[in-house]
């Protein structure tokens, strides 16, 4: 019935119970996807330290340092996944971003590591060009650029200070968007949250502070915050939960401006967050890339009844964009638990509801207001008649059940490409026992990029 209902491409569903009365959903079809397996390790460069040949030493839930290899489980809440740290090499995964190049690769990029600063000081972070052969189902890393400061730009000292390569890794920065240009690479950082400047050899060049209405904005993972040494004393003032900062980084088609999509929402001065029309809001803040300097120019994005975070964020044209929202959910509702504050190892807690990419407008006529909303596709329900998918176990369709999708761009005129973030090791949601693998995928949504 599912195919049924949308073999009329004409066919729009009205959403209830959203941010926008008038958005509406648009089909999706598989054209055709490509695995990078979850256990894929490269070495550290040649001229790295020792410390960074394995990655994952301290990833026991109390940080202790753990140098047997493959002695430290998995986990995905109660569920165990099929992989065990720490790594021999480092991973190529936690893909957060992507950004589609005019010679038919992309440009990714991997994440923190492991998903805090306590346990990722030993994942260098880095970049990947990639080429997708879309009918054979293959993902080929054509390159990985390993990120460092050898000209000591950090504003705070890294991990590797004393080195003479200076590499960085995840303890220093949260990576999580990329703008690549001809002289480098712009990404968006969630610890500051910073704007960062690389140039073509992974070298930082630019550090930059994030401000909204002439304050600055600031994660607890700010590695510029102090806690008094004075228990009794005012702790310092932050005003973005963790891991709120730049998820999302867009760059205008001019390559004039940047636009960082926060991730999480801003507590104002009361404790309250953002919101629209009482719906959770997060900002979209534009900088000018010559100057270096933010605008003061921002816009809201509302967040669906069941969103509560975005994954990915890129522009269209001059005034339209895709944007990934999502829940915390992970896994299918056929294997959810009975009871889902009871989390048991072989069931999903909390199954996927929310997955979607949506097409925004913003413009001069809405700064300071709410995006519109023009419509999404549903990532939980992708048309695939001609079997294309390899993962998945619906008959006709494919759907992503991850708990992070965080890359999507537009490929050309009538398809995007998609893919999950896969928390190497711990995200399970398309099986409950297996680690996620890295689905890049291309789906046909003509009519979706082309709605006004």
């Amino acid at each position: 019935m599912k195919n049924v209902l949308f073999a009329s491409v004409s066919l729009f569903i009205l959403v209830a119970g959203s941010a926008s009365a008038d958005q509406q959903q648009f089909p999706a079809k598989l054209a055709g996807q490509a695995i990078l397996p979850a256990n894929t390790m490269v070495p550290a460069p040649a001229d790295a330290p020792e410390f960074l040949k394995y990655a994952g030493k301290f990833t026991t839930p109390d940080r202790k340092r753990t140098e047997a290899l493959g002695t430290v489980p998995g986990k995905d809440g109660a569920r165990v996944t099929d992989l065990k740290l720490p790594f021999d090499g480092q991973p190529i995964q936690g893909f957060s971003g992507v950004k589609t190049m005019t010679d038919g690769t992309f440009w990714t990029l991997s994440d923190n590591g492991f998903g805090s600063k306590s346990n990722s000081s030993d994942s260098m972070v880095f970049l990947h060009q990639m080429k997708f052969d879309w009918a054979g189902n293959k993902a080929e890393v054509v390159k990985n650029l390993f990120l460092s400061d050898p000209n000591k730009i950090a504003p705070f000292p890294i991990v590797l200070e004393g080195t003479d390569t200076r590499y960085l890794t995840g303890a220093d920065f949260d990576i999580e968007s990329i703008q690549p240009v001809a002289d480098g690479f712009w990404l968006g950082d969630e610890f500051g949250p910073y704007i960062l400047k690389f140039d073509t050899a992974g070298r930082l060049t630019d550090v930059i502070p994030t401000t909204l209405d002439g304050k600055p904005v600031l994660s607890p993972d700010n590695p510029l915050l102090s806690v008094p040494s004075n228990p009794a004393a005012k702790m310092p003032v932050f005003n973005l939960k963790r891991s709120g900062g730049f998820e999302g980084l867009a760059m205008s088609k001019d390559g004039a401006k940047l636009y960082g999509l926060l991730e999480g929402a801003i507590y104002k001065d009361d404790g309250t967050v953002e919101t629209i029309d009482g719906h959770t809001a997060i900002r979209v803040i534009e900088f000018d890339v010559a100057s270096k300097k933010w605008t003061g120019r921002s816009w809201l994005y509302p967040f669906e009844d069941k969103g509560v975070s975005i994954g990915d964020f890129n522009m269209l044209d001059d005034t339209t964009a895709l944007v990934i929202e999502r829940d915390n959910g992970a896994g299918t509702t056929d294997k959810a638990c009975a009871d889902p504050k009871q989390p048991k190892p072989d069931c999903f807690e909390a199954p996927a509801v929310l997955k979607r990419v949506y097409k925004i407008e913003y413009n001069d006529a809405n700064v300071g207001k709410a995006v519109r909303k023009i419509g999404y596709i549903d990532l939980l329900n992708i048309q695939d008649p001609d079997n294309k998918k390899k993962a998945g176990s619906k008959d006709g369709v494919y759907d992503m059940p991850f708990v992070t999708i965080e890359n999507v761009d537009r490929v050309d005129a009538t398809h995007i490409i998609i893919g999950n973030d896969n928390n190497l090791p711990f995200s399970a949601g398309r099986a409950v026992d297996k680690a996620d693998n890295n689905e890049f995928s291309l789906l046909e949504v003509g009519e979706f990029l082309n709605a006004k």
